[in-house]
């Protein structure tokens, strides 16, 4: 056995070679290839004295010219076996190394760098030394352990290493053959106590085993898994070939793949993957002539064409979204502002759920292009979906797969074509949904319209979940009336009211004019239409709360003056006041009084309908008979209690009104409104009716001026109603002075555009008493 290992006192010099990515342990006979001058000049110096040189290894092995802080100071003595010059003044060197050393001092750095170094010296050796001897056959069995996980060693090599009964050659003997790092075998080459040499590398070696045995399951579970791909396409192959024999479907395979090759990409969550997965195999194990195969091939579709992470980026620019919406519509700011609210919003929060509006107002007001506008003002893609006579609740959530031509729903149709997941989705006509025994497609929509639902829609075909949640649904309804209650609720309700005059003359020269010049093939210098003949267009050829029929007559107008070009040869055409008449005919509607006169009995009411505002004739003739009521003109039953009620009122207040207190025994009343054929319904003609009553009663006529609104109690009160925008344009249209109307509807008028506020006379009535006082000419009794 060795004893302790001690140092020269007294050191030696010798010429030094920094290695890289090398050690050399003492035993070790190897060669490598010298290029740097300085180590081929230390070479040389070693070959002329006794052919000995220090090894030391750079710390880093990208360095050419190292410092002493660039090698580690614990290299070996090594002997020059041979060298041999190669091509590239490159010299191939073999060497033997004979002892470990520690540099001691650095004598010189050129032209090569001379060392003195402290060597380890080897005493007499000595015996009984159980502690060394379990140690070095502790680090041999690590050593056979070694060789049998790495597969990179030799098993001779365990032979020779076994032969070694000294503590430091065996520890640098095995040091020298595994593969370690640099600084683990730097770590056993400073240790100079054989004891501490033994110690380092038998942890070492447990280390390595550990990372080894690590290795080969990683390995193993890697070749399984190869194993089972390689499996699986010699299986397909073969699947192949037999189909091909059998001459049936030989792309269901890789229809197969293309379906998993999207499924990977789209990274569903798990349960939805291993969902989709599964018919996918199902696809591969059914006969392809079967029926179910074009089910599942439908339905796998289906799911991985839908956008499940596509989006669109919005454009939150407010003043650039402003004016995209400036430039598409006239006037309605509300839908606007609203608009705008919402990307300020978004800026601030990024995950806002997309809001659900429904836009309601007449035809032709722009409701649909508002929505196109919407989209294009947010960077939104944009689709519409018509709910017209829907009455199917299949339509929106699809047919389930048991059925025959089972397709999704027209939501998730609407979804793939559009091929994002945040899209504008305009919901038209919801106010027209039906129901029968189909169901009822108005509630199947409460899920989809609500946001703390649509986060996880799940269609009937498709039974898994769709986030709905960043779709911006925008509906659009005539009337609230047929809207079921909590459908409303989940939509935040904005009203478009029809144009007044002024809207619909901007509306006429920036859009419609322009728009439909170009769609009939002229040029703006083509044709020439006057401010005052737009006017009259408006006000005696339309008579609408939009703009649809206005759009109609400026084609119509667009259409002659085509024609005229085309036929006289004139590069332009004008149009005014006084040739209108020559490209529309005759005015179809008069813009003033329809009662030439103040009137017994006629009293005008103002109306709301689906298609706008409206005026209505309040006609009655009391006649003798037995106190019957006679209500004709397609009356509602709501129009018919008012009309009771009107009736009781004024039976209640004959002496006030100075009416015949018999009346109700010795006359008929009827009470007609004329255009039969139109139905007609709806709380707000209770005082109008009232009025006509106790004029007719009473044979005091009507102002012709006048126009009201409101719902009357027993008492004579009047009470609020809807629609006041609409009445108000109504009785402007119709040329009407002073409007009636319920005290509690004052708070509507900041909806009524100036312009038309300043040409009108408002009057605020809380009683009869104050409406008979505006309408009734008391002073004036009719004498016929």
């Amino acid at each position: 056995m060795e004893e302790n290992k001690i140092l020269h006192e007294n050191g030696r010099k010798l010429p030094m070679i920094p290695l890289r990515g090398l050690t050399v342990f003492p035993y070790m006979v190897l060669h490598f290839d010298v290029g740097r001058q300085r180590s081929i000049n230390a070479l040389e110096e070693a070959m002329v004295n006794d052919q000995l040189i220090f090894l030391a290894t750079q710390k880093e092995a990208e360095v050419n010219m190292p410092t002493p802080d660039d090698f580690y100071q614990v290299g070996t003595i090594s002997k020059i076996k041979q060298m041999l010059k190669l091509p590239g003044d490159t010299i191939r060197v073999l060497i033997e190394g004979i002892n470990r050393a520690r540099i001691k001092t650095i004598t010189q750095e050129e032209p090569y760098i001379l060392v003195e170094v402290e060597e380890e010296i080897h005493p007499t050796e000595l015996e009984g030394d159980r502690d060394i001897e379990a140690l070095m056959r502790s680090v041999l069995d690590a050593f056979e352990q070694y060789i049998e996980v790495s597969n990179k060693i030799s098993p001779e090599i365990l032979l020779t290493v076994s032969e070694i009964d000294m503590p430091g050659r065996l520890a640098d003997t095995i040091g020298a053959n595994i593969t370690l790092k640099q600084s683990q075998k730097q770590e056993i080459l400073e240790a100079f106590e054989p004891r501490e040499r033994l110690e380092t590398l038998y942890r070492i070696l447990l280390e390595e085993i550990e990372i080894l045995e690590i290795e080969q399951k990683i390995n193993s579970r890697v070749k399984k898994q190869i194993n089972k791909v390689q499996k699986e396409y010699y299986l397909r192959e073969q699947m192949k070939a037999i189909q091909k024999e059998l001459g049936e479907d030989e792309g269901v395979v890789e229809e197969v793949d293309e379906f998993r090759q999207k499924l990977a990409k789209l990274k569903l969550p798990k349960e939805i993957n291993e969902k989709i997965d599964r018919e996918i195999e199902r696809l591969l194990r059914l006969s392809p002539s079967s029926a179910e195969t074009g089910v599942i091939r439908n339905y796998v579709d289906w799911v991985l064409n839908l956008p499940w992470n596509k989006e669109t980026k919005d454009k939150l620019d407010i003043k650039e979204s402003a004016a995209i919406l400036d430039e598409d519509h006239y006037g309605l700011e509300k839908v606007k502002d609203r608009i705008l609210e919402y990307l300020a919003i978004r800026q601030l929060a990024k995950t806002m759920k997309g809001p659900i509006l429904c836009l309601v107002g007449p035809p032709g007001v722009g409701k649909t292009s508002i929505a196109k506008s919407i989209a294009r003002a947010l960077n939104r893609k944009f689709v519409r979906m018509s709910l017209g006579g829907v009455r199917d609740e299949a339509e929106i959530r699809g047919h389930r797969r048991t059925y025959v031509g089972a397709i999704p729903g027209r939501i998730i149709s609407a979804i793939r074509q559009v091929g994002s997941k945040n899209p504008v989705l305009l919901l038209d006509e919801i106010d027209k949904l039906a129901s029968d025994f189909r169901g009822d497609p108005a509630s199947a929509l409460l899920e989809v319209l609500d946001p703390e639902q649509n986060s996880d829609f799940t269609d009937h075909f498709l039974e898994i979940p769709f986030n709905l949640s960043k779709v911006m649904f925008v509906t659009t309804a005539n009337s609230l009336d047929t809207i079921p209650r909590p459908l409303l609720d989940r939509m935040e309700v904005i009203r478009i009211a029809g144009y007044t005059d002024e809207e619909k003359l901007n509306i006429a020269t920036k859009y419609l004019l322009p728009k439909q010049i170009k769609e009939h093939g002229l040029k703006p210098e083509n044709l020439k239409v006057s401010e005052n003949a737009l006017r009259d267009i408006i006000n005696n050829y339309t008579k609408e709360s939009g703009v649809r029929n206005l759009e109609r007559q400026i084609a119509n107008v667009c259409r002659k003056a085509a024609k005229k070009m085309v036929e006289d040869k004139v590069k332009l055409v004008r149009i005014n006041p006084t040739n209108l008449v020559k490209y529309l005919g005759r005015p179809i509607f008069r813009y003033d009084l329809i009662n030439k006169k103040d009137e017994v009995g006629i009293v005008r009411g103002l109306a709301w309908t689906p298609v706008g505002g409206d005026t209505l004739s309040i006609e009655v003739t009391p006649m003798k008979g037995q106190g019957k009521l006679v209500l004709t003109g397609q009356l509602g039953d709501v129009m018919k209690e008012s009309a009771r009620a009107g009736i009781s009122y004024i039976r209640s207040r004959v002496d006030e009104l100075n009416i015949d207190p018999d009346f109700h025994t010795n006359k008929d009343i009827h009470i007609h409104i004329p255009e039969g054929a139109i139905p007609k319904d709806g709380p707000s003609a209770g005082t109008a009716m009232a009025t006509a009553v106790i004029s007719a009663l009473t044979n005091i006529p009507v102002s012709k001026d006048v126009a009201m609104t409101g719902e009357i109690t027993l008492r004579g009160r009047v009470l609020a109603i809807g629609g006041v925008k609409e009445k108000v344009l109504a009785a402007r249209r119709a040329g009407i002075q002073k409007v009636l109307l319920p005290k509690e509807n004052e708070k509507d008028m900041e909806d009524i555009p100036e312009n038309v506020r300043k040409k009108l006379d408002f009057v605020f009535v809380e009683h009869m008493d104050e409406v008979l006082e505006h309408a009734l000419k008391r002073g004036e009794k009719d004498e016929n």
